[in-house]
């Protein structure tokens, strides 16, 4: 089956083997090893949860089945071993979180669906396209605007990546030998600002909401849209000014002069036509969205709230219709295995699970200098990014330990928060393989996998010298920690 162009073994691509069987038994056979071994003080229980969510989790890395089955197979076992009752086990879809996200992606289908986003992105071209650079900035800034209503950067590539493609095609750009032309450039511009966009915004990808549950309930430290949008906004424009520069030297385009991409842009714009009534609608839609999310600090609205009545505005105002909504595979299907992982990521950290662990994993870290620690902390849980082949297994897997293990050091406890939530998303750009998006935009062919690690590592340095430099002078500032 193939999504965006990318093949299920493309996005296997580190397994040694493929095939079912190996991939299955990747997933279980460290599961059977915490079921059965004692770990510590933890109960039977915790340990029958703990090794039903380690397999869990391998099983979103090596993908021996949808994501879908592998969660459904999780709350099953749950309820079937009796270490949770069944209401326990079916929690996770009450919870405000799952549905913001289930509400953002419709959000996200009716960009789509109306065309909005293809037209935002053929205007930034038209208007800033004068040269190879402003061209990466062009799609800098479409990705930066679909991102607060577009929650997962592998829909915004989705929208984005074949439009780049496009207008390398017409600049005279292929993958092969004149891929050096533009189309290298334009691939790499598009992956790296549009993970950067996920940073930004609460809504942007569909770990932050999960992030902010956990930080919440952990350090009992609220990440809210504004205070996430705030919080991003200084180090996140910087990062957007100065990471289409940096690979525009780092792998510099043939051609400089991009005036054929705005006149290309320029008749797509036209081909499209006067902006429709549901785009208008929707845009006044989301502005409110946006506004009632910003605002919520001072009225009693909760941000999923907001979210679902914007979606009961579309539905009544015909920019969606239910059946679109029904088709919308996409969002039912997070729907389905987010719920689950919320709950046994909550039930973790509840039980005390984690905690137990990661004390247990960072004590040698115990009379350091807090700073140092987080410094530590923050770069092994950056890296280790290398073996996660998806944003929610990794932040699901390891982001309640290493704040757990921050908080247990003396790291104050919003600035620990912050950093790790901001690092669970700006990973993404290490490999070909770490977000939904980088398949979408590797599978282009214009980059080989050496130039796509190398790259990928020097814009992870100076991602990290402005986020973990600039990032606490800027929370400390604005009064965050």
């Amino acid at each position: 089956m193939k999504k965006h162009g990318v093949t299920n073994d493309q996005e296997r691509r580190l397994l040694p083997v493929d095939s079912a069987w190996f991939r299955w038994a990747c997933v279980l056979a460290p599961g059977l090893l915490l079921y059965f071994v004692p770990l510590g003080e933890l109960t039977p229980n915790q340990r029958h949860l703990l090794a039903i969510f380690v397999a869990t989790i391998l099983a979103l890395v090596v993908r021996p089945a949808p994501m879908g089955v592998s969660l459904l197979l999780a709350v099953t076992l749950i309820a079937v071993t009796g270490t949770l009752p069944l209401s326990s086990a079916l929690s996770g879809f009450s919870s405000p979180i799952v549905w913001l996200i289930f509400s953002a992606f419709l959000f996200a289908q009716a960009v789509t669906y109306t065309h909005l986003g293809i037209r935002i992105a053929y205007f930034f071209i038209s208007l800033l396209a004068h040269n190879s650079l402003t061209l990466g900035y062009a799609v800098a800034a479409s990705n930066l605007v679909l991102a607060p209503v577009v929650p997962s950067d592998t829909a915004r590539g989705g929208i984005v990546a074949p439009i780049l493609r496009n207008v390398a095609e017409v600049l005279g750009s292929e993958p092969g030998p004149t891929s050096a032309r533009i189309g290298s450039y334009l691939t790499l511009v598009g992956f790296h600002t549009n993970y950067l966009a996920s940073v930004m915004f609460l809504t942007s990808m569909v770990g932050n909401p999960l992030i902010a549950k956990f930080a919440f309930d952990i350090a009992h430290v609220e990440l809210s849209w504004a205070h996430w949008a705030l919080a991003a906004c200084l180090p996140g424009l910087c990062s957007f000014a100065f990471i289409p520069w940096l690979l525009y030297n780092l792998n510099p385009p043939e051609l400089r002069e991009t005036a054929h991409a705005q006149t290309f842009a320029n008749g797509k714009l036209a081909a499209l036509g006067p902006m429709t009534r549901h785009e208008r609608t929707l845009l006044l839609i989301l502005a409110t969205v946006i506004i009632g999310w910003i605002t919520s600090p001072w009225h009693d609205l909760g941000n999923t709230t907001v979210a679902m009545a914007g979606v009961c505005v579309m539905l009544l105002s015909g920019v969606l219709t239910w059946e679109k909504v029904l088709s919308n595979a996409k969002a039912w299907e997070v729907l389905v295995w987010f719920a689950p992982l919320l709950m046994m990521a909550d039930e973790l950290s509840k039980q005390g699970v984690i905690r137990a662990i990661f004390d247990a994993g960072f004590s040698h870290l115990q009379g350091w200098p807090w700073a140092l620690s987080l410094a530590a902390l923050a770069l092994c849980y950056f890296y280790a990014h290398y073996g996660f082949a998806s944003l929610t297994a990794h932040i699901s897997a390891l982001y309640p330990g290493f704040l757990g293990a921050a908080l247990a050091v003396d790291v104050p406890a919003s600035l620990a928060a912050w950093t790790l939530a901001f690092l669970s998303t700006l990973n993404a750009g290490l490999t070909h393989y770490g977000t939904g998006s980088a398949p979408v935009y590797f599978a282009g062919a214009y980059v080989s996998q050496n130039t796509w690690w190398a790259v990928g590592f020097v814009v992870s340095i100076v991602n990290l010298a402005i986020w973990l430099g600039l990032g606490p002078l800027w929370w400390s500032f604005i009064g965050l920690w």
